[in-house]
């Protein structure tokens, strides 16, 4: 006894001063003509001659649960459930984990007690598979002070007076939920595939219920701001809203004539009929919004896209849906000039405060104003409100009055990314006007600018690795300077010297070579670049597209170790319209398409634009909310106009009248004096990978699929049979 730790001892003395009212062992049923059970690599080994069956019978309910008892239950008696975890076992006592969603806490059973009460016909706990579901009998102890561990249930044990098996657990699991720690974790695609096994450890039932938590706060808060939750249709109608949708057979015979259109949707009984799964609840919310019926809208909204799988994106997904009438269209009376200023002048303490490097006088064209300049400074406002709540109870943490604002042209220019990670001092810097007056004159030419990212070595070390990323960038050249070439970098490197523009044929190459030029000046405005320091340079059109980026966010990703604290962050004046976005080329064939969607509106000041046919160059009123280098939500002020609406559906996107009728409803609505609104759609997943600290947001939800789109757990989706499909009027296709 002199070898035990404190803790033993003293649970050894309460044991034998104290007479258990209830065996430790307890009476089981099993099944005879099964063969002993054999233990699984990871199990403590079990030594019982028969695999006991499941308690189909009456038993007392659990008092408590595991993980809310405390000090405080000290002597009391408790009834537990939960899943029992593998055994550690010593000379005189055993000590078992049991786990049930709350918490775990732990059991131990003398083994002279135990040994004293059992006979021929008994089961041990010690017998019982690891993973079992038990119910168990006993009284609360308390540790000695240093056998105390930090949490609730650390500082108590459970000394187990007796048990029922509930229901065994088989011996040759898949993997054990409880030994899948860092250093053990099977591949996910076998977690995927047994999910209910996956779901048992702490982190995902953790992320469960802060995805509940999170929840009942954006509830709570969008109720108390005056919203009205509001459920709209999943089954709608195929549109060319931008991703590509998933299809769903229907039965029913007959489609629903337009006669408002002069498209050749009324399909004859041969012919099969589908909805469209909601890729968002984007016309419903319009038309509940231009009913008049509700004045703010949301939901917390399934949606379903059938996009090619990402890390960060599901076919179905969750998204915190809003919409408000009456929302601003831009900065137009007193208020809004007096309510802007005092937000510029916060977010611009704010900016000051986050920003450690400015970019060089001589290279910095027009002062960044950090003022929301577009509508729907309503939505703002309900957004960062609603995400200030949720940091303060979850996070425990104050975020800023208001979050900074950047225009796209601004955050592609400075960052190359249109949702750049702010908590970097690294810049893209525009050093254009540096170059040789025929160097100079080449770029302007071609409306293309030389663009750099300089990295000091003595306060970027962390950075060499994005340097070897970068080289795997075709169209980013690395120099590293030295004593040779510190004053000469510029004058000879590939991208001065070979301009995309020579290699297209239009412009012969420049040859700086001979051209006085002061690097030395350069070299001061950047920092003071020294040998050892590395120049990334890169050349891109000056107006930057939908995507484009010289060099392609490549600083924006990690492993660099970065500031924990939440760098929000809203996006402003997106390019109305695009050819660049490669997930909806399949629908544009080769047209305009919307950056955001057909339903956003443009800056007030580029309506005019907007009817002179000067397309690439209207900017819209959609704001993204990035949060790290993420983007977390998108919304947009709407148009409200249908005159408007049905310009850009005809004459910019160019639609057929087939691909405008699943909007007759939506322009006949606008016509009914629709006010003017907006909205926003948070992406309730991705948000919660971040509060989770979870690279991947299949940690966040409870049945994800695969990053290809496949359900392992399911099995889906999954060949239908050919009778069943007849029913829908499809026939499946023949090799």
């Amino acid at each position: 006894m002199a070898l035990l730790p404190t803790s033993i001892r003293a649970i050894l003395r309460l044991s034998r001063h104290r007479t258990p009212s209830f065996p430790l062992s307890a009476h089981i049923r099993t099944h005879s003509n099964r063969s002993p059970p054999t233990t699984h690599h990871h199990h403590s080994s079990r030594s019982s001659s028969s695999v006991p069956s499941a308690h189909s019978a009456p038993y007392p309910s659990r008092t408590h649960s595991c993980g809310a008892l405390s000090a405080r239950d000290a002597g009391s008696r408790v009834i537990l459930t939960g899943w029992l975890l593998p055994e550690r076992k010593t000379k005189l006592v055993s000590f078992f984990p049991l786990k049930d969603s709350s918490g775990t806490v732990q059991l131990i059973v003398n083994h002279h007690d135990a040994q004293a009460r059992a006979d021929a016909s008994t089961f041990r706990l010690s017998d019982v598979p690891v993973e079992s579901s038990v119910w168990i009998q006993g009284q609360v102890l308390l540790r000695p002070p240093s056998a105390r561990r930090p949490g609730s249930t650390g500082e108590i044990d459970i000394q187990v007076e007796k048990f029922i098996l509930l229901n065994p657990a088989d011996t040759h699991l898949p993997f054990t939920p409880s030994s899948t720690h860092n250093n053990y974790l099977p591949n996910e695609e076998l977690r995927l595939k047994y999910r209910y096994l996956d779901l048992r450890r702490s982190v995902l039932s953790e992320n469960l219920r802060k995805r509940s938590q999170v929840a009942r706060i954006v509830r709570n808060s969008l109720h108390d701001d005056g919203f009205v939750e509001v459920e709209t249709p999943v089954l709608l109608r195929s549109s060319v809203e931008g991703a590509r949708e998933f299809l769903v057979p229907t039965r029913t015979t007959t489609a629903t004539n337009n006669n408002n259109s002069n498209n050749n949707d009324s399909s004859s009984s041969s012919q099969p009929l589908f909805y469209a799964l909601q890729q968002s609840p984007q016309q419903p919310k319009q038309l509940l919004i231009a009913s008049g019926t509700i004045d703010r809208y949301f939901q917390i909204a399934k949606c379903f896209r059938d996009e090619d799988g990402r890390k960060d994106r599901q076919p179905e997904f969750t998204q915190i849906d809003l919409e408000m009438a009456y929302v601003s269209w831009g900065r137009d009376s007193v208020n809004d000039c007096l309510s802007s200023s005092s937000s510029s002048s916060s977010d611009s303490a704010s900016a000051s405060a986050s920003t450690s490097t400015a970019m060089p006088t001589h290279t910095q064209g027009p002062r960044w104003t950090n003022q929301w300049r577009i509508g729907g400074t309503q939505v703002r406002d309900v957004v960062e409100t609603l995400t200030k709540k949720v940091w303060r109870e979850l996070e425990n943490t104050e975020l800023p009055e208001k979050f900074r604002v950047m225009t796209y042209d601004e955050a592609m220019t400075r960052f190359g990314s249109d949702k750049p990670d702010t908590r970097f001092d690294l810049e893209i810097q525009d050093i254009t006007d540096f170059l040789p007056p025929e160097a100079k004159a080449s770029f302007e030419s071609a409306d293309d600018v030389l663009e750099c990212i300089p990295i000091r070595q003595p306060q970027h070390p962390e950075f060499s690795f994005a340097i070897r990323k970068c080289m795997r960038e075709p169209n980013v050249e690395i120099l590293k300077l030295t004593e040779g070439n510190l004053s000469s970098w510029l004058l000879h490197n590939k991208t001065v010297q070979s301009p995309r523009s020579a290699q297209s044929g239009e412009h012969g190459s420049t040859d700086v070579a001979t051209v006085p030029v002061s690097v030395n000046a350069i070299n001061e405005t950047l920092g003071g670049l020294g040998p050892g320091d590395h120049v990334l340079l890169s050349r891109r059109t000056r107006v930057a597209k939908v995507g484009d980026s010289s060099f392609s966010g490549t600083l924006i990703h990690k492993p660099l170790v970065l500031p924990p604290e939440p760098h929000f962050l809203w996006v402003t004046e997106f390019p109305l319209f695009t050819r660049s976005d490669d997930d909806k080329d399949f629908l544009a064939k080769g047209r305009w398409t919307s950056s955001h969607h057909p339903f956003t509106a443009p800056v007030w000041e580029d309506v005019e634009k907007l009817y002179r046919g000067e397309v690439e160059s209207i900017r819209g009123q959609h704001y993204d909310l990035v949060l790290n280098g993420m983007e977390i939500g998108g919304g947009s002020v709407r148009v409200h106009d249908a005159a408007m609406q049905e310009y850009i559906f005809s004459n910019v996107l160019q639609l057929t009248e087939s691909e405008k009728a699943p909007f007759q409803h939506l322009l006949h609505a606008l016509r009914c004096g629709a006010p003017p609104h907006g909205g926003i759609a948070l992406g309730f997943d991705r948000l919660m990978s971040i509060l989770c600290k979870t690279s991947s947001i299949r940690d966040v939800i409870a049945f994800p699929k695969t990053s290809v789109g496949t359900d392992l757990l399911f099995k889906s989706p999954a060949p239908v049979d050919p009778v069943t499909l007849e029913q829908y009027g499809i026939r499946a296709r023949t090799r």
